[in-house]
């Protein structure tokens, strides 16, 4: 049976498709975790460094002439103590510094009232600066008040590392569960096409009837061009039977009647020469007559291999009933015909092509043995197998021949002069092939051939 030509799995391409679409969405969710972790810890930072300031600059009013601003020590404290964070600030009045660290970055002002946040690098370390300004009214005039508060980051990019690690962890856990849901989906997408494909496999040779079962809509055009298939390959095979039946009556009966039309011509001449031709014309209708019998024979067992029945065959009873049949032919050319020994026996199988088969071996045994010759049909069966043999007084095999004798058309040296096709023991190998036997042959010790088909018993 020829096998068809892979091209991958749908159940594998449409797993890979969904992994591959998981491990997006796996990322994506890990970077947006990150993103949304990085803003919020930095926002909160912010409102409370922003807070810090405004605590400050509210402190902040003029005593004799100066400008006084009371640090709220508590509110830098929480900021230090919370986060254990270094803390820096710087309070100005315009361009003049009044208290605090004057290296500190000065965040770009938003007008006279307003904030503005700073990321910057101070005394060698990352820092966040948050810088609040307001309008504010001295002796000299008015002027902007400024106040200037930075937290390092360190303590927030430890939460960052802490989070990144739970994203990651969130983002693993995501593409887990992917992977069990892609691999369920696909197992439920692809289900219909594994029913359809048990369905169908699970039918034996001669179930051609169409495909009822409910299937996707996808799949309607695939069940519909395999219904239309099936129905022309049946329409196909009862032509093939048709044909076989009617080629074996059509063949056969006219070449019976030209033969005994010849016979009886051959009857009415008296001319040596004339009667010579006569026989030799007889005896090529009779090869013809075979040669045509034994390949509708062929063709009728090859077609009915494919939808072998298994039917409880009695093997006794059948091969008696073909030795019956082939006595008169044998009786003609003077061959005796012996059944010494016959069990009872029965095995599963058809019991048409076993008839062909064993026919075909009785039919050999007389063509090949010569006159005065007895030939002796056996059945035996032991605890596992039946053995039929057939057994004749014939020139028996060639040497070194028997396995090529079952191919078609093969004969053997010894079968010039006998007619013949070569197809009769490869008859007999495809019947017990398909029956899951065997075919030995072999020759006698004491001259002649002995055929035994082998089969197993059910």
């Amino acid at each position: 049976m020829t096998r068809p030509v892979v091209q991958g799995s749908i159940r594998r391409r449409l797993l890979v498709l969904l992994l591959c679409a998981s491990a997006v969405l796996a990322v994506l969710v890990y970077f947006l975790v990150q993103s949304v972790a990085r803003q919020v810890a930095q926002q909160s930072q912010d409102n409370i460094l922003t807070a810090s300031a405004l605590s400050v600059i509210d402190s902040a009013r003029i005593v004799d002439g100066s400008v006084m601003v009371d640090l709220p020590y508590a509110a830098l404290s929480m900021l230090d103590s919370i986060t254990d964070e270094r803390v820096f600030y710087a309070v100005r009045l315009g361009d003049e510094l009044l208290t605090g660290y004057a290296e500190l970055p000065r965040p770009p002002r938003v007008g006279a009232r307003g904030t503005a946040q700073l990321s910057a690098e101070f005394l060698g370390e990352a820092v966040r600066i948050a810088a609040v300004t307001r309008p504010f009214a001295t002796d000299l005039g008015r002027n902007v008040l400024e106040v200037s508060v930075a937290q390092t980051l360190s303590g927030q990019r430890q939460t960052l590392a802490w989070t990144s690690r739970l994203s990651l962890a969130v983002g693993a856990g995501f593409f887990a569960l992917t992977v069990v849901l892609a691999l369920l989906i696909a197992r439920a997408t692809i289900q219909p096409l594994d029913r359809l494909t048990a369905s169908v496999s699970r039918r034996g040779p001669t179930d051609l009837r169409p495909v009822n079962a409910p299937v996707p809509q996808e799949m309607a055009r695939l069940v519909t061009s395999l219904n239309g298939f099936m129905a022309r390959l049946e329409a196909s095979l009862n032509r093939s039977e048709d044909f076989i039946a009617e080629a074996a009556h059509r063949v056969r009966t006219p070449l019976a009647v030209v033969r005994t039309k010849a016979e009886i011509i051959q009857r009415q001449i008296h001319k040596p020469e004339n009667r010579k031709a006569m026989a030799e014309m007889i005896e090529a209708i009779d090869e013809s007559s075979r040669t045509a019998g034994q390949l509708l024979d062929h063709a009728m067992v090859s077609f009915r291999l494919d939808s072998l029945p298994r039917d409880r065959v009695d093997l006794r009873a059948l091969m008696r009933d073909a030795v019956e049949r082939i006595r008169p032919v044998a009786e003609i050319a003077d061959i005796g015909l012996d059944i010494p020994h016959a069990d009872p026996a029965t095995i599963s199988g058809d019991a048409i092509l076993l008839q062909s088969a064993v026919r075909n071996l009785l039919d050999n045994a007389v063509k090949y043995s010569p006159a005065d010759t007895r030939i002796e049909i056996s059945l035996r069966r032991d605890a596992r197998a039946v053995r039929l043999e057939v057994r004749d007084e014939g020139p028996g095999f060639p040497p070194g021949t028997s396995a090529a004798l079952t191919e078609r058309f093969a004969r053997g040296s010894n079968a010039k002069g006998v007619i013949g096709s070569g197809l009769g023991l490869t008859i007999v190998q495809d019947v017990v092939t398909a029956h899951g036997g065997r075919l030995h042959l072999d020759n006698q010790h004491g001259g002649g051939a002995c055929a035994s088909l082998l089969f197993p018993l059910p």
